[in-house]
């Protein structure tokens, strides 16, 4: 930048002032001091406009956590760094629910303060707005939007504290992606990241696969075998569509996360672990605490810290990014050439609400590449109106509305049977999804898949046929 920010140091200790202050005016950074809490918010009410807050977590008078309140309500837009010489998780997680952009340990080095400050004023090179940042094989994280902005920097911020983070959204949202950019900028990053997904394990094999078992627990465990807990000591461990655990495994769960210990199924030995949970669902919370789904205590523990993810349709900045990311990688991986995006593909694709999400998007683009035909890809995702109202065409609709007769006909009747069928089984379980599984007889997975391709939704017992991924 080419005018240095203004900063505003509050500490009360002499000495950690002056050599704060040092560290800053060799930059040239333009420097205001306070000793107090009420010295800085008073200094802010008469007028003073600080780019950046460097302040003290624990102060005689108005701590830290006070005098963040107070600045926020001030300046909402001013950024906050907190300074402490104790790792205090409590007080660091509340520092970031009100608002804090960062935090150090004291006593730091120069270079610790200077990334922490080019992350919050952008001074530095590396810029994550509208940038995609490589997280491993084919996993990226996008943040073109302001949401997504602002989910980036809490991310940064707390993968730095060793606390349970329970990642909400939509299915197809990126949750799992994000938790391994959570992993990446933690101090575990260069230890094991494994995701379990709760819903995809049979009940009676969750526990087995979560804690390991010996030899003889059950019927077929002929040699004993390590579970994801254990295989993911010092590491990250994702557990996704927690909301479908058993309520007995999840009392397991939380004496994990209590006692940091476990015992395989068939042994009477403890295990110690240092495992870092990361938890994602898809679940309306307050009905699975309502329903006993998901169990008060256990949700309390994950619920550390919140990220919540939006859907595709309210961060339609990241939709061209999206594309062109996803049309250059497919065709790297089917070895073809990346086909054009028309301005008026663009801008259908900017119109479409994207219900799947990422991974809608992402089954459009490898569909578009395959069948290389633009107008057909643009038709899929046009409003489409039966009488009943707008809805949007599936993939194959959109294929056999272009070749028409009897063919196409039989499809969208099975379709709408097969909907209304998955509709009542729903409904009948009170959208239990596993027991309605059962009843249709089809894999939980499947299950999923053909809510998401007919757009089979929960209120008032309705569905309609959307675009499927």
């Amino acid at each position: 930048m080419s005018e240095k920010a203004k900063i505003l140091l509050v500490d009360d200790e002499p000495g950690m002032l002056r050599y704060i202050r040092t560290l800053l005016e060799v930059d040239e950074y333009k420097v205001e001091t306070a000793t107090t809490g009420e010295e800085a918010v008073e200094r802010v009410q008469k007028g003073l406009r600080p780019e950046l807050v460097l302040l003290d977590l624990l102060m005689p008078g108005i701590d830290g956590i006070q005098t963040l309140e107070q600045l926020r309500q001030l300046q909402p837009g001013v950024k906050v760094i907190m300074l402490s010489c104790v790792s205090d998780t409590r007080k660091v997680v509340q520092a970031m629910r009100l608002g804090a952009h960062d935090y150090l340990t004291k006593p730091f080095q120069k270079a610790e303060l200077d990334a922490v400050i080019d992350q919050c004023l952008g001074t530095n090179q590396q810029t994550y707005s509208g940038d995609i940042e490589e997280l491993c094989d084919d996993v990226f994280f996008v943040a073109a939007s302001p949401a997504m902005r602002k989910i980036r920097s809490q991310s940064a911020l707390v993968a730095n504290v060793d606390i349970p983070v329970l990642l909400l959204g939509e299915s197809g949202t990126g949750k799992e992606v994000l938790a391994r950019l959570i992993h990446k900028l933690s101090p575990r990053a260069h230890r094991t990241f494994l995701k379990v997904n709760c819903a995809a394990v049979p009940a009676d094999l969750l526990e087995s696969e979560l804690f390991g078992y010996e030899a003889g627990a059950f019927t077929g465990a002929t040699h004993p075998k390590p579970g994801k807990f254990e295989l993911c000591n010092k590491g990250t461990i994702l557990l996704d569509e927690i909301g479908e655990m058993p309520p007995l495994l999840q009392a397991k769960l939380l004496h994990v996360l209590q006692d940091q210990q476990f015992s395989r199924l068939g042994s009477r030995s403890v295990i110690k672990v240092d495992v870092r949970i990361l938890a994602a669902t898809n679940i309306d919370i307050p009905e699975a605490l309502a329903t006993k789904r998901l169990r008060e205590d256990l949700y309390y523990r994950l619920n550390a810290f919140t990220l919540q993810l939006p859907p595709l349709r309210e961060r339609k900045e990241e939709v061209p990014i999206l594309l062109k990311h996803f049309m250059s990688r497919m065709a790297e991986r089917y070895a073809r050439s990346p086909l054009p995006l028309s301005p008026t593909m663009l801008q259908a694709c900017q119109d479409y609400p994207w219900p799947g999400n990422l991974r809608e998007l992402n089954n459009f683009i490898k569909r578009y590449l395959i069948l290389a035909d633009e107008n057909l890809a643009i038709n899929e995702l046009k409003p489409k109106s039966d009488g009943n109202g707008t809805h949007f065409a599936t993939a194959s609709s959109g294929a056999e509305e272009s070749v028409g007769g009897l063919k196409s006909l039989a499809r969208s009747a099975k379709d709408e049977a097969e909907a209304e069928a998955i509709a009542k089984a729903l409904e009948g379980t009170n959208w239990n999804r596993k027991q309605a599984a059962a009843l249709l007889k089809i894999s939980y997975k499947a299950l999923l898949y053909k809510i998401r391709q007919y757009g089979i939704a929960q209120s008032k017992g309705h569905h309609r046929l959307s675009a499927g991924a």
